[in-house]
């Protein structure tokens, strides 16, 4: 299990992946406005979780782990973030700030009842697929189904 703030550093680095195929130090430095000696020391952390591969000065590479642990981590803020967002009607700024503050202080547990939640209010899939989180399995299951009735 890894620090919440560690979680940030290895979402960042999938959204920077995503978005332009790479990731840089002062990518990642930039976009979480810290310096570049904390994003290192966070980079060897992650390594140390066999989460990233990394040399000094060389191409960062998110591990199967630890693009796995990323999508799951972007999951559970969507999931917050839609409830907050779609159910109880914040708007779209106050939603994404509370998002990133719940995400961080509730369980798997939590996560995969608010999940079964949202999607059975909008109507979305009835996830009766005992949903987890923490299974690829279920999320493909439930994005198939939602993308089906929208």
């Amino acid at each position: 299990m890894i620090s919440k703030s560690l979680e940030e550093y290895l979402k960042t680095m999938y959204i920077l992946k995503q978005q332009n195929g790479n990731i840089r130090v002062t990518d990642i430095a930039n976009k979480m406005n810290c310096t570049k000696a904390s994003v290192n020391k966070a980079i060897n952390n992650l390594k140390d979780n066999n989460l990233v591969n990394y040399e000094s000065y060389g191409k960062i590479e998110l591990t199967t782990e630890g693009e796995n642990l990323s999508k799951k981590i972007l999951e559970a803020y969507d999931i917050v973030y839609i409830f907050l967002r779609e159910v109880l009607n914040l708007s779209d700024d106050d939603a994404k700030s509370e998002a990133e503050s719940i995400k961080g202080a509730i369980q798997d547990t939590t996560i995969n009842k608010l999940a079964k939640y949202v999607h059975k209010e909008l109507g979305l899939s009835s996830l009766d697929c005992d949903y987890d989180i923490n299974k690829e399995k279920c999320r493909s299951c439930a994005r198939r189904t939602a993308s089906k009735k929208l």
